[in-house]
């Protein structure tokens, strides 16, 4: 040993010594953390996770690096209340948190696995469970088995949930149930009866345990015993779970097994008729074949089934449902088979977007709904071939024949659409004021409405766009447009009317019940211009409901089992069982959403946080920033790769806020989106554009993949942004509206001009969906600001011409 010593020279002595001794630091600090896990309270799984997240994305650096406000909590810690829970429910807790903290690793290969199941993906997460220990191989074999199953590879997944169980104990109950589906799908009955043995009472904490119930049923079921199986799924009567198509199948099949024929029909029916989406639906129709039924549903409970197909968007399923209804012996030549054929035509529209002509032509023109459907679909035909006057002509005759028809409805709002997209204005009033008269119900009279006062307003009839506003705001006080008519009756009262005070109670309408809605920063903006003016009182603004504040907290119950289990069930990739866990929480209403969006956030899946949140409190865009924690306004506008995006936004002279507000319409944060237009990454570019703007920035290599790769889609993407912003003279509004739908729908938008103001220009955007991304990035730039400005004061989403 001393001869190898001496073999190097002095400095690499040196260096040596000095690692073996950063080395011995190393082992003893990691040893002295080790002791002090084992005796101490544990720690809460935010704090376990930060070393993690120091090797994630550069989303994670962004959290420690941007500037907080005062009132935020510190970053890396999650805040917490102690509540009374028993000796065993806290151990329990514990060793949950513990397995969560030694698998924290294993949570990338997991995911991945889950996401790609390749043979790379599968051979990294085995190599983990070979070279781990404890929870930590558990885990992984945890993960293993779900892949195999859902690749059907039963007997590996089987095999894999038996060694999770022998190595570790924090998800035994996962690993006992997923393990006799397992066991289940390849027909070993028995293993998987064995497996199920007093689950309840081996698993009393666990949410599987109705599950477990239903699977030994279907046990019983394949062993070719009805009556035990009847006995099993007795127990979960009056349970959430038997509410389900799978209970109600498995309950169904053990009558029919039992001899209960009439029961057994009864429940393939309410399977058939009030589940027709489900899975369970299509195996009912064999079930019956075996029971001899041959014609087993009557001819209104399989139109129910192919509306039930319809309203789901299953149009081409409802279409061959209605079809084959019509060619039905029992109603051939009536005028129900009319209808079948009208509902097809319409369901085969949906589908394609275009009529088949073929289907027009075989529909009758009688006077009934049929007849309506049928010159319904001509509208839609004309419209195809932009015939105006034949549009007009089938409308009048639809206005004459069938005047309260759903159908005339539906021409109508569809020619208006025409007419509006071609700039003919006047046109496009008539239809959508008919609309909105006749139909004043209908849930497509708000939009009409509001498409009728709007282009009143547009074509300078300042005093009907007056009226509309006001009708808009009296009929439909909840509506999607409900803040655009109060800000344009206040513009009009302000500008026109010459009524600032009538004015004022409009724009504090907005400012207290749309808080940071696009049009309350106008709002905003006009106030600071009336000065110091009373409000009036309008009677028509109290119909409007100002927004209820949800009771939330980020404060999350210490040794909160589900929580716990929760997370280590991301860290296996069992996503599908991280919302029910939570929910089993019983007092998790007020933090369940900030629970499930902190496990993905947690680990850099910004998206999956901010969709959770986005779909659970919904109408947080009305409320003051310090009505609700700041976790989560932090949860719902990431800074996910914030040092990428600002050096880039400053290399191409953009405002970050901006671009972040952009990033998060466009993909969510998700660098791994790809849309159905395919568009790629975070800033959704298109393979052509990303190419082309490679070549420009010298990006080499270059392949359509790297648009992926959040810092090559960044510099692109704002690169891109850049060139709208030059090309429309610095004006966001026209850049973004570019953005999303070209310039050169832009560029034909400006010239059906000219408009008064930037926002005139935004409302009269065609495109809904257009004109909802302009208002929605530039509304979500101001609170991007309010947020991690610190200080800075928001820019004004846009200048508003004040008369």
């Amino acid at each position: 040993m001393q001869r190898f010593y001496f073999a190097f020279s002095s400095r690499q002595r040196f260096r040596l010594c000095k690692f073996i001794m950063l080395l011995v630091v190393a082992i003893c600090m990691q040893s002295a953390i080790a002791q002090q896990e084992s005796s101490s309270a544990r720690k809460t799984y935010k704090k376990a996770h930060s070393t993690i997240a120091n090797r994630k994305s550069k989303s994670h650096s962004a959290r420690a690096s941007r500037k907080r406000s005062t009132s935020h909590r510190a970053s890396g810690s999650r805040n917490t209340r102690r509540r009374h829970v028993s000796a065993r429910t806290r151990a329990r807790a514990h060793q949950l948190h513990h397995a969560f903290v030694a698998s924290s690793q294993l949570r990338p290969m997991a995911q991945q696995l889950m996401t790609d199941r390749t043979p790379q993906a599968y051979a990294g997460v085995l190599h983990y469970a070979r070279t781990h220990s404890g929870e930590a191989s558990s885990a992984a074999y945890m993960a293993l088995g779900q892949a195999y199953l859902t690749d059907g590879k039963f007997r590996e997944s089987a095999a894999a949930f038996q060694q999770a169980s022998h190595v570790g104990k924090a998800l035994a109950d996962y690993a006992d149930y997923l393990g006799a589906q397992a066991d289940f799908n390849q027909h070993e009955y028995v293993t998987a009866q064995q497996r199920l043995q007093n689950f309840a009472e081996r698993h009393p904490d666990s949410i599987l345990i109705d599950r477990a119930t239903l699977l030994l049923g279907n046990i019983k079921l394949s062993q070719g015993d009805p009556q035990a199986a009847l006995l099993q799924l007795a127990k979960l009567h009056g349970s959430p779970l038997a509410n389900s198509t799978a209970y109600l199948f498995a309950l169904g099949k053990a009558n029919q097994l039992a001899g209960n024929r009439s029961d057994a029909l009864k429940i393939y029916t309410r399977i058939y008729v009030d589940y027709p989406t489900s899975d369970e639906a299509g195996e009912v129709v064999n079930q019956l074949h075996q029971m001899g039924e041959t014609a087993p549903f009557t001819p209104t409970q399989r139109t129910r089934h192919a509306d039930g197909l319809y309203l789901a968007g299953r149009y081409g399923a409802a279409a061959a449902e209605y079809q084959a209804l019509a060619a039905d012996p029992s109603i051939a030549g009536t005028p129900e088979a009319n209808d079948m054929l009208a509902r097809a035509a319409v369901a085969t529209y949906k589908q394609s977007h275009h009529v088949d002509i073929s289907q027009l032509n075989r529909l009758p023109d009688t006077n009934d709904e049929a007849g309506a459907t049928r010159l319904y679909l001509s509208v839609e035909e004309a419209r195809d071939r932009k015939d105006v006057q034949q549009v007009k002509a089938l409308i009048d005759q639809l206005e004459q024949r069938f005047p309260t028809s759903r159908w005339t409805a539906e021409a109508l709002f569809s020619a208006g659409n025409m007419a509006l997209v071609a700039n003919d204005l006047p046109s496009a009033i008539q239809y959508y004021s008919d609309l909105a008269q006749r139909f004043p119900d209908s849930s497509m009279a708000s939009t009409s409405q509001w498409h009728a006062a709007w282009l009143n307003y547009r074509i300078g009839d300042k005093k009907t766009a007056a009226q509309l506003f006001d009708r808009q705001i009296e009929r439909y006080p909840n509506s999607s447009h409900v803040a655009a008519a109060i800000y344009w009756r206040g513009v009009v009262y302000q500008e026109f009317e010459k009524n600032p005070a009538a004015a004022a109670a409009c724009f504090q309408k907005l400012h207290r019940a749309f808080r940071h809605y696009y049009y309350a920063g106008l709002a905003d903006q006009r106030l600071a211009a009336l000065g110091p003016v009373v409000p009036a009182t309008l009677p028509e603004l109290a119909r409007v409901d100002e927004p209820v504040v949800p009771r939330l907290t980020d404060e999350i119950p210490e040794d909160e089992i589900h929580v716990e289990r929760a997370q280590l069930l991301a860290n296996a990739g069992l996503n599908r069982y991280i919302v029910p866990e939570i929910a089993a929480s019983p007092d998790s209403d007020g933090w369940r959403a900030y629970a499930e969006a902190e496990i993905y956030s947690s680990d850099g899946e910004n998206w999956r946080s901010l969709h959770i949140l986005k779909q659970k409190i919904h109408a947080y865009f009305a409320m003051p920033i310090a009505s609700i924690p700041r976790s989560y306004w932090d949860l719902l506008f990431p800074q996910a790769y914030w040092p990428v995006l600002e050096s880039q936004s400053r290399k191409q002279n953009l405002d970050p806020y901006l671009v972040a507000s952009l990033i998060r319409q466009e993909s969510e944060f998700n660098p791994g989106a790809v849309s159905y237009a395919n568009a790629w990454g975070l800033m959704q570019l298109l393979p052509r554009v990303g190419s082309e703007l490679a070549r420009k920035d010298r990006v080499r290599p270059y392949r359509t993949s790297y648009l992926l790769n959040p810092n090559v889609n960044i510099q692109l993407g704002t690169a891109y942004l850049r060139q709208l912003m030059d090309e429309f003279n610095d004006q966001p509004e026209y850049a973004l509206a570019a953005y999303n739908a070209g310039d050169d729908r832009v560029k034909t938008w400006l010239a059906n001009g000219p408009y008064a103001s930037l926002p005139e220009f935004v409302e009269s955007i065609p495109f809904t969906q257009t004109r909802e991304y302009v208002q929605a990035i530039l509304r979500n730039r101001d609170i991007y600001r309010h947020l991690y400005g610190a200080g800075e004061q928001p820019v004004p989403q846009t200048q508003v011409h004040l008369n």
